[in-house]
C-alpha cells in the first residue's frame, strides 16, 4: 500500500469509515478541527513526524498530506 493510499484509509477512519480518495478535500468529506487534530496526532505517531496544523489545514487532500509527510521524513 502506497503512503498516499495509507493516508487515505487513515482519513476514513476518522471521517465515519467513508471512502476516502488520494485527491478528496477534508473539509468536503466533513472533517472539522477536531477530527483534523486527532488526524495530526496519529500521523505524528504511526509516521514519526511532525505536522503543523497549518500545514495539515492547506494540504486538504491525502495525496498532498503524504507529500508532507515525505517532505518531513526527508528533513530529519
Amino acid at each position: 500500500m502506497s503512503l498516499v493510499e495509507e493516508i487515505s484509509a487513515l482519513w476514513g477512519e476518522y471521517l465515519d469509515g467513508r471512502e476516502v480518495g488520494p485527491d478528496d478535500d477534508f473539509f468536503a468529506l466533513g472533517g472539522n478541527s477536531l477530527i483534523g487534530i486527532r488526524i495530526i496526532d496519529r500521523v505524528s505517531q504511526d509516521y514519526g513526524v511532525e505536522l503543523s496544523v497549518r500545514a495539515f489545514y492547506l494540504a486538504q487532500t491525502p495525496a498532498r498530506v503524504a507529500e508532507l509527510i515525505e517532505q518531513e521524513r526527508t528533513r530529519t
